[in-house]
């Protein structure tokens, strides 16, 4: 089970019903704890898609308040020599729950503040555009972790030594880079393999029947929240 969060619903509880710009850091502060709230009770693996296609105007405050600390207080890793960190979860929470997501909707209009947010952080996200076009990575990744991501986009799920064969790297190289991008969130282990965030990851949950319920930890899996924000949900 996926969940999925419509910001432009959340944006018009928490702020204004005729609302559809995110500026100002009290109104991002505002919609991403209304988010977190949905995301407090999972635990084990979730994915969560948050979906910007109904936000008009999304400014720097907003994009560092929603994007980037739902990114850093859920998990993701920034880079080491990154400028700016945010604390990163307690030990014990973040054992207990292990947070993906997936951002939906990000036009051109958005994609200023949020990389600008990106490169301060050190992060790097998986977005979706709202017209259904292919996933791709915004933010900072080198050159080898976007190959490997792209290959592993294009495979589906895949093994290391597959992976390694198809972009002709050593074995161990092709392993050290997919470690780092499931640790940055850009990718999933599943068993043996991996597989890229985006629509093979949301197939691999179809076809294992969805999330088990009662949010146990199920690391081959997605353990995932029912509830969903907005008029759309994705399962």
């Amino acid at each position: 089970m996926i969940n999925h969060i419509d910001v432009s619903s959340v944006l018009r509880r928490t702020v204004c019903d005729l609302y559809s710009n995110l500026v100002t850091r009290p109104t991002g502060a505002a919609v991403r704890t209304e988010i977190e709230q949905q995301l407090a009770e999972a635990r084990g693996r979730t994915l969560t898609v948050i979906d910007f296609s109904n936000v008009n105007l999304l400014d720097f405050s907003c994009a560092d308040e929603i994007v980037a600390k739902l990114l850093l207080r859920h998990g993701a890793d920034a880079l080491a020599d990154a400028p700016q960190r945010e604390p990163s979860p307690p030990p014990g929470e973040r054992e207990c729950r292990e947070s993906y997501f997936i951002f939906r909707g990000l036009h051109e209009a958005h994609l200023d503040a949020v990389e600008a947010v990106l490169e301060r952080h050190g992060l790097a996200l998986v977005a979706e555009a709202s017209d259904g076009g292919g996933p791709r990575l915004v933010g900072i990744v080198d050159d080898r972790e976007r190959a490997t991501w792209e290959t592993l986009n294009r495979l589906g799920v895949a093994a290391v030594q597959e992976l390694a064969d198809a972009t002709g790297r050593p074995l161990d190289d092709a392993a050290s880079v997919l470690e780092s991008l499931c640790r940055r969130r850009l990718a999933m282990r599943l068993d043996e393999a991996y597989v890229a965030l985006g629509p093979a990851v949301e197939g691999d949950t179809r076809g294992r029947g969805g999330a088990r319920a009662g949010g146990g930890d199920d690391r081959d899996g997605l353990t995932g929240q029912a509830d969903s924000v907005g008029p759309e949900a994705s399962s």
